[in-house]
């Protein structure tokens, strides 16, 4: 049992950095900020794709908080530093995909009243009396992916479609899950958690205030097409 006093885990430190980080290119694209529109169009590239592919989004998926020496806090290992970066790189571009071209927040914090785990995000996505088998399948699928690359991929898929209905995802905690992931026996844990996301009873199974096309989650941007390619 972990109380407040604990140093946070890796995969908390991992969750926290992708939050952070996406939070802010966000508000600022919203925004129409023109640094965050082309960090948005530059990070949706790497949807999918293995980070040791794009060289040109080093600089974008920051790893530098994770080197940071804190009080109390052992330094990472190499392994983890890796596994860290390709989680943020897999979260950050699946955000990216994500958001284009949306005028609200497609990250969202998860909570117990709002639900944005995948499952959730997933379950949203079918009609709240029935499930929709090729859905359900599509999950399924990215559960049994062999490695990150083709969880990412199958991801990809499912963000196309979340994308689609306007369903956020709280890209911080998936971050902190395609970290887990990667560790034996971090996948039978993280399906677990879709799993639960999935099935659990939730409050809200329309869009609630501040999610969607509301004035909460909406900033107003006068060019819809600006990162359409």
């Amino acid at each position: 049992m972990t109380n407040a006093t604990d140093p946070p885990t890796v995969r908390a430190r991992v969750a926290e950095l992708a939050a952070a980080r996406i939070s802010t290119w966000q508000e600022g694209y919203l925004r129409d900020r023109p640094k965050d529109v082309a960090a948005l169009a530059r990070l949706r590239r790497g949807a999918g794709r293995d980070a040791g592919q794009l060289p040109d989004l080093w600089t974008l998926v920051d790893t530098t908080a994770l080197h940071a020496r804190l009080d109390g806090v052992r330094p990472l290992g190499e392994e983890e530093l890796v596994r860290a970066e390709d989680a943020l790189h897999a979260a950050l571009t699946l955000w990216a995909l994500h958001q284009q071209s949306r005028p609200t927040r497609m990250h969202r914090p998860h909570t117990a009243r709002r639900p944005a785990g995948l499952g959730a995000a997933v379950r949203r996505l079918m009609p709240p009396d029935g499930i929709d088998e090729p859905v359900r399948k599509r999950l399924v699928r990215a559960g049994l992916a062999a490695d990150l690359t083709s969880l990412s991929q199958r991801l990809r898929d499912l963000v196309v479609l979340l994308r689609r209905a306007d369903i956020p995802l709280d890209y911080g905690l998936l971050a902190g899950q395609l970290y887990a992931w990667q560790w034996p026996a971090g996948a039978d844990r993280v399906r677990r958690e879709w799993g639960r996301s999935f099935h659990a009873r939730q409050e809200h199974e329309h869009p609630a205030p501040g999610d969607n096309a509301t004035t909460n989650n909406t900033v107003s941007s006068p060019d819809r097409d600006k990162d359409a390619s």
